[in-house]
């Protein structure tokens, strides 16, 4: 509930929440040896079965065009939703209460928090988990006990990895919810703030490269503005670049070989963010040349926040060299908000799949369930039953994908309705050989163009027989 409030400037509506510290934790006299001794091993049991802990779909090792399940999926947990979150919401408080916390914001806590997500993490079978720096680890009064802090807590977390077998997709600052940030943070008129989340970022590249990271996320919470009236939007952006050409040259000082990545969000907290769809952040990392040292990591849900379909930001990064990593959740179209969901929709994920297969995988990226339970969803076992049925949602998508690029119809279908430029005019367009003087002529020449029938219709039928 505090993490919730201060992230949306609510520091005054946490303290008026009821205090649970008369409550004792259950482990109060002794920390359980195991904390779901209830929920059995997750394992594959295919499409017939009934349990609901095991998967139906997703067989980590079988072979799908060459590859393993779980190399094409390379699946990760994040940390933040799954292990902090409390099921609060812009219009209630916070629903749900594990049981493992203890109601402090203690390192103790912190470390009893984190072997709690190793071990869903190693019963689940997922092999990446992903965090933000202040979700693993308590803020102190100053940077210096904050650092210290980060540190002592990624220790376990380097132990744990170790013995669970676990890896880092990606670790990333939040410089969105401490109050310093309410204007931004490398957007921020101030410099002293400027400089404050430079020396976060600085401390987070070296946890992320000690634990081993593959990639470094940037997501911009608070880059953007309410108002143009009181903002500088050419210098912000000018800011911005400045600070992305810093944490590379100090990514190559401490030999970080990870790859940064930036998750393109159009709208929430700010009304106008900087980073706002695929094709604009491409734009800027172009602009300020930055596109060799980033790529993108796609989140459905701020795809369709930009008014754009659940695949498309997928599909524009990928066709352009850019797609690094997807936080595969998905939203409801009907609500106004980052809702975070656990993605569900075969049709989705088989979209998102064809893309992937197309660009021959996502690594060092992944897909990262940047998910969250219902606030209705309040049992411990919700957890472990949402990541089920999203793996299984990705896995058949897999599944569908490959049968499709197998088979080959749709495919043939696409190059056919292009096929006109396969002609000599046609291929001396695409080269820029060709003038509006050569192209008048041929009109000429060759009248007026019948109509063809685009035959969405016949595409869609033909996607929906693998679905």
């Amino acid at each position: 509930i505090r993490d919730f409030c201060l992230s949306r400037g609510l520091g005054d509506v946490y303290k008026r929440q009821p205090s649970n510290s008369t409550s004792a934790p259950w482990f109060e006299n002794k920390e359980p040896a195991e904390y779901f001794k209830d929920i059995p091993q997750i394992k594959y049991e295919g499409p017939t079965s009934t349990n609901l802990f095991a998967f139906k779909y997703y067989n980590p090792d079988e072979e799908i065009l060459g590859k393993k399940m779980k190399d094409w999926l390379r699946f990760s947990v994040c940390y933040w939703h799954t292990f902090r979150g409390v099921g609060a919401d812009m219009f209630g408080f916070g629903t749900i209460q594990r049981p493992w916390e203890d109601g402090t914001d203690s390192v103790e806590n912190a470390k009893r928090r984190l072997r709690v997500a190793f071990e869903f993490l190693n019963k689940l079978g997922v092999g990446y988990w992903s965090f933000h720096d202040r979700d693993i680890a308590p803020e102190g009064k100053t940077l210096e006990e904050t650092n210290k802090n980060l540190t002592e807590v990624a220790a376990l977390a380097k132990q744990l990895q170790s013995e669970k077998g676990i890896k880092l997709l990606w670790g990333t600052s939040n410089l969105f919810s401490n109050p310093r940030y309410m204007n931004g943070a490398a957007t921020n008129p101030d410099l002293h703030v400027f400089a404050y989340a430079a020396a976060q970022v600085k401390k987070c590249l070296e946890i992320t490269k000690d634990l081993g990271g593959e990639n470094f996320v940037f997501w911009g919470g608070r880059e953007g503005y309410f108002s143009i009236l009181n903002t500088d939007v050419k210098k912000e952006i000018d800011h911005l670049a400045a600070f992305f050409h810093l944490a590379v040259d100090y990514a190559k000082k401490i030999g970080f070989t990870g790859q940064f990545l930036i998750e393109p969000k159009p709208r929430e907290p700010t009304k106008h963010q900087y980073d706002y769809d695929a094709q604009t952040v491409i734009g800027f990392l172009k602009t300020y040349g930055l596109d060799k040292h980033f790529k993108l990591n796609i989140e459905p849900n701020h795809t369709t926040l930009a008014g754009h379909d659940y695949e498309h930001d997928i599909e524009i990064a990928s066709l352009y060299g850019m797609l690094g990593s997807v936080d595969s959740n998905t939203g409801d179209t009907l609500l106004g908000w980052d809702t975070d969901q656990f993605p569900t929709d075969f049709r989705k994920t088989t979209l998102v799949m064809t893309t992937i297969i197309n660009q021959g995988g996502l690594a060092p990226g992944g897909l990262n369930f940047d998910c969250k339970v219902r606030r209705e969803s309040t049992d411990v076992e919700d957890l472990f039953i949402a990541h089920i049925g999203a793996i299984d949602a990705f896995a058949r998508g897999l599944r569908n994908a490959a049968a499709l690029k197998t088979q080959g119809t749709l495919v043939k279908l696409v190059k056919e309705r292009y096929s006109s430029f396969d002609s000599e005019l046609g291929k001396k367009i695409e080269k820029g050989e060709s003038s509006f003087e050569e192209l008048e002529k041929w009109v000429f020449e060759h009248g007026e163009p019948k109509k063809i029938s685009g035959k969405q219709e016949k595409f869609e039928l033909l996607f929906n027989t693998f679905v």
